[in-house]
C-alpha cells in the first residue's frame, strides 16, 4: 500500500468517526454559560453552542427576550439576545431536540481578569484573609476560573463553572480581580462577573491570538513561528509536502531494502518547526486553550497583571502589548474595549542590573499610548523581597478607580498618580511639571522627596534636592552646575514617596538629554600626552574581540609608556573609573590590548613607575608606585604563586597566579599593585561575553581577589576600556 492510499484511508476513517459522533448531538452550550453566570449589561448578548446540523435552536430569557437560528453544517450555532438592563435573576433556556436550562443568571458588569501569578494569586493569599473571608457575603459577585490548559489550536470550551461569592468560595477567587470587582459592585450597585483566565509564571506571547502579531514588524519572527504550525498556511503545507515526498521515497527504499535484506537508513524526521505549539510558554497556546473558548462572551473590558516573566525585554514588550490588546479586541469584535493593567512592583530580581526594571516600567508607561488603556502604579505597596505583594486590596481598588473614571464616566474621580508632563531648564535647576496631580503634589510620608536624580556636563546622576512648587517639582544639586537631564525612581528597588493628595503614587520616568561625557579627558590630565590605540565597548567581548577603535596598524612611532582607562557603571550607580599607566613592557602595540590567542600576548611581570588615578574607594592612587605587576594571557590559570610575587597568596586567585594550559583557555587581563595587596583592574573570561569577569579593585570573595569566576559583565550598563601609549 502506498503512502497516498494510506492517507486516503485515514481521512475517510476520521470523517466516518466524526460523522458517527455528531449524527445525533444534543443541544449544548460551552461552559462559559452556566448557572449563576453574569451577562454584560447594555450590550447585545452572544450565545452559542452545538446541535445537529440544520437543527432549529431557540434561546430564551425568562423575561421573554428570545432569538432563534439553525445550526450550520458543522453543528455550530450562534444567536444574539437583545441588550439587557442590570438585574436578575433570570433563567436562560436553550431549546432544540432537547432543552438546556440555566438559572440564577444576573445582568451587570463582566470583566476578563488575566495575566500571570499576581493575577492568579487568590484572595486566600492576600492580606487579612480571615477578615476578608468573613466579609465576603456578596451574592451578586460571581467568578469563573479557566483551568490551566495550553493548546496548539483554538479550543471551543473550558471545563469550568461559575460560583457565587461567599465566605466559602471567595478564597479561590483572583485577589486583584475580586477587590476590583467588589469596588465596582459597591460603587455601581450592579452585579459583577469575573472571568479569571490566568496562569502564574507565564509570558505575554502565549496569551496573544495569532491575529495580534500581524502587522507588527518587531514581532515578525513570532508570527512566522505561529504560522508554520497552522495546517491551513501555505508555508506549513509546503514543508509538509516536502516531508511526505521524502517519506514516500524512503518507503520505496525501505521496501527494496526489506526484499534484498540490505541496511536501511532511518526515515526522515518530521519537521520540528511545523509541529503544534503545546507548551504553556509557546506563542498563542494559552490564547488557544484559555481565552478562545471564552470568545465572544460579552465583556465590558479586561484587567491585566503580567510582566515579571518578560521584564528584561525593554521596548519589545510594548510591541507585545500592542499585539495582545489589538488581538483580543479583534477577536471579540467589541471595538476598543477598556484594557487596564498593573505596573509591576519593585523587586530584588537577584543580581540583575538595577536599571533593567525601570526600563520596563518606562515601556509600561508607553503602553498608555494604546487607546482605551489605563495603568495602576504600585511602587508604594510592593514588597522588595516578595514578587507577590499581598496588598491586592489596593491593587484592585486602583484598577477600579480607572474603570469608574474612564469607563463609567465618573469624571470627578482621581484615578492616577502624578505623570510626567514636561521638563524645563531654569538656570542651575530643572523644573518637572506633572499631569494627574489631583488635589496637589505631596510627599506621602512627609519626608523630602526621594529617588529624584539629575545629571549635567561632567557629572554623573546624583541625588537631587527637591522642592514642590504647585504642579511642579524643582530639582537642583550643588554638584551639578548645568543640569541637563533627570530620572525618577530609576532603580529596581525604588519605592519613591511622591504622590498626589489622593494617595496615588507617581510613575517612574526619565527626561532630558544625558550629555556626552569623556571621563578620561575630564579626570586624567596626563592622558593629554598619550595617543589612543584601542577603544573597546566591553559589551562586544566574545571569542572575537571587536574594538570600536583599533589604531594599532596606523601607529608607527616608538612609545615609552602604556596606559589603561577602565570605566564601569551599573544601572542607577555613579560611574566608577580607574587609570593606570606604566613604563612600556613591550614595544609592540598589537600586544597591549586584550591578550587573545591571536594577539600572541602573554605577560606575567613587574611594571615600573606605575601611576594610578581612580574614584573607587580603597584604590591606592599616586605616581611612581613601585608595586606594579601585570598578568596578561589567554590561558587557563590557577592560584599557585609560582613566580613568587610579593604578598600574593598561594591559594587565592589574586596578583600572583600560575599560567597553565590550554593556551586558548579562560584568559585574564589584570593590572595589580602587589605592595598594596590590590588588584587595580581585571578583565577575564572575555570569550564568555556577557558572562565575562570585570572589576576595579579587589574582588572580595572566598576564592578570588582578581574577579575570576564572578561572571558579572552583564551587570554593567557602561563598560568601556581604552588603551593608550605615550609617543617618544
Amino acid at each position: 500500500m502506498n503512502l497516498r492510499k494510506l492517507r486516503q484511508i485515514l481521512f475517510v476513517g476520521v470523517a466516518v468517526s466524526f460523522a458517527a459522533a455528531t449524527c445525533s448531538a444534543d443541544v449544548r452550550l460551552p461552559h462559559i454559560f452556566g448557572n449563576h453566570m453574569v451577562l454584560q449589561q447594555n450590550q447585545p448578548i452572544p450565545v452559542w453552542g452545538w446541535a445537529d446540523a440544520g437543527e432549529e435552536v431557540t434561546v430564551r430569557l425568562s423575561n421573554g427576550d428570545a432569538a432563534s437560528t439553525k445550526a450550520g453544517a458543522d453543528g455550530k450555532w450562534t444567536v444574539k439576545l437583545p441588550a439587557q438592563q442590570a438585574g436578575g435573576p433570570l433563567v436562560l433556556t436553550v431549546s432544540g431536540k432537547n432543552s438546556v436550562k440555566l438559572s440564577d443568571i444576573l445582568v451587570g458588569e463582566v470583566w476578563l481578569c488575566s495575566g500571570q501569578s499576581n493575577m492568579e494569586m487568590a484572595v486566600a493569599s492576600s492580606n487579612d484573609y480571615e477578615k476578608e473571608q468573613a466579609a465576603a457575603n456578596y451574592p451578586k459577585i460571581r467568578h469563573i476560573k479557566a483551568p490551566r490548559v495550553p493548546n496548539g489550536f483554538p479550543q471551543d470550551d473550558v471545563d469550568a463553572a461559575w460560583t457565587v461569592c461567599s465566605p466559602e468560595t471567595v478564597g479561590g477567587y483572583t485577589a486583584a480581580g475580586y477587590f476590583f470587582g467588589r469596588t465596582l459592585h459597591k460603587e455601581l450597585d450592579v452585579p459583577v462577573g469575573l472571568v479569571n483566565s490566568s496562569w502564574g509564571g507565564t509570558r505575554i506571547e502565549p496569551w496573544t491570538p495569532p491575529c495580534g502579531f500581524v502587522g507588527i514588524p518587531e514581532l515578525a519572527d513570532i508570527l512566522n513561528q505561529v504560522e508554520l504550525t497552522n495546517p491551513a498556511n501555505g508555508a506549513y503545507q509546503a514543508k509538509l509536502a516536502a516531508y511526505l515526498d521524502g517519506l514516500e521515497a524512503w518507503l520505496k527504499d525501505a521496501k527494496t531494502a526489506y526484499k534484498q535484506e540490505t541496511p536501511l537508513s532511518p526515515p526522515p524526521a518530521y519537521p520540528a518547526e511545523i509541529q503544534p505549539l503545546t507548551s504553556h510558554g509557546s506563542p498563542t497556546t494559552l490564547y488557544n486553550g484559555m481565552i478562545h473558548p471564552l470568545v465572544p462572551f460579552a465583556i465590558r473590558g479586561a484587567i491585566w497583571y503580567q510582566g515579571e516573566s518578560n521584564h528584561a525585554e525593554g521596548m519589545l514588550y510594548y510591541h507585545k502589548m500592542r499585539a495582545l490588546i489589538g488581538g483580543w479586541r479583534e477577536v471579540w469584535k467589541q471595538g476598543e474595549f477598556p484594557f487596564l493593567y498593573v505596573q509591576i512592583a519593585p523587586y530584588q530580581y537577584g543580581n540583575e542590573s538595577a536599571g533593567i526594571l525601570p526600563t520596563f516600567w518606562e515601556v509600561q508607561n508607553k503602553s498608555l499610548e494604546i487607546p482605551s488603556t489605563g495603568q495602576v502604579v504600585i511602587h508604594d505597596i510592593g514588597n522588595l523581597q516578595d514578587i507577590h505583594p499581598k496588598n491586592k486590596q489596593e491593587v484592585g481598588r486602583r484598577l477600579a478607580l480607572i474603570a469608574l473614571a474612564k469607563t463609567y464616566g465618573r469624571s470627578e474621580i482621581v484615578y492616577s498618580g502624578p505623570m510626567f508632563k514636561s521638563l524645563a531648564v531654569e538656570g542651575n535647576k530643572l523644573r518637572i511639571t506633572f499631569d494627574h496631580v489631583g488635589g496637589g503634589l505631596v510627599s506621602r510620608d512627609g519626608k523630602p522627596l526621594t529617588w529624584f536624580e539629575i545629571i549635567g556636563k561632567g557629572t554623573d546622576f546624583v541625588p537631587a534636592t527637591t522642592e514642590i512648587d504647585g504642579n511642579s517639582v524643582v530639582l537642583s544639586s550643588p554638584k551639578v552646575e548645568q543640569p541637563a537631564a533627570m530620572r525618577f525612581a530609576w532603580h529596581k528597588l525604588a519605592e519613591p514617596n511622591l504622590a498626589n493628595k489622593e494617595g496615588l503614587p507617581a510613575a517612574p520616568f526619565r527626561a532630558g538629554e544625558v550629555p556626552e561625557r569623556d571621563w578620561l579627558a575630564l579626570k586624567v590630565e596626563e592622558a593629554a600626552k598619550y595617543k589612543l590605540i584601542y577603544d573597546l565597548n566591553l559589551a562586544n567581548l566574545g571569542r572575537e574581540v571587536k574594538y570600536n577603535v583599533d589604531a594599532s596598524k596606523e601607529f608607527k612611532g616608538p612609545f615609552d609608556r602604556i596606559a589603561y582607562f577602565l570605566e564601569l557603571q551599573k544601572f542607577g550607580d555613579e560611574t566608577r573609573y580607574v587609570y593606570a599607566s606604566m613604563d612600556a613592557f613591550t614595544n609592540d602595540v598589537t600586544k597591549i590590548g586584550v591578550p587573545t590567542v591571536g594577539s600572541k600576548a602573554s605577560f606575567q611581570q613587574k611594571v615600573a613607575n606605575l601611576n594610578v588615578l581612580s574614584n573607587v574607594a580603597g584604590i591606592v592612587t599616586g605616581e611612581g608606585l613601585a608595586g606594579g605587576n601585570i598578568e596578561f594571557w589567554p590561558n587557563n590559570y590557577g592560584p599557585t604563586n609560582v613566580v613568587n610575587v610579593p604578598n600574593a597568596s598561594a591559594s587565592l586567585w589574586d596578583f600572583g597566579d600560575e599560567k597553565s594550559n590550554p593556551v586558548d583557555g579562560y584568559g585574564c587581563m589584570q593590572v595589580h599593585n602587589h605592595e598594596a595587596r590590590q588588584t587595580i583592574f581585571a578583565i577575564n573570561q572575555w570569550k564568555s561575553g556577557p558572562s565575562a569577569d570585570i572589576g576595579i579593585g579587589n574582588g572580595n570573595t572566598d576564592r578570588t581577589r582578581d574577579w575570576t569566576f564572578t561572571s558579572n559583565a552583564s551587570q554593567y550598563e557602561v563598560k568601556r576600556l581604552r588603551v593608550l601609549v605615550r609617543p617618544k
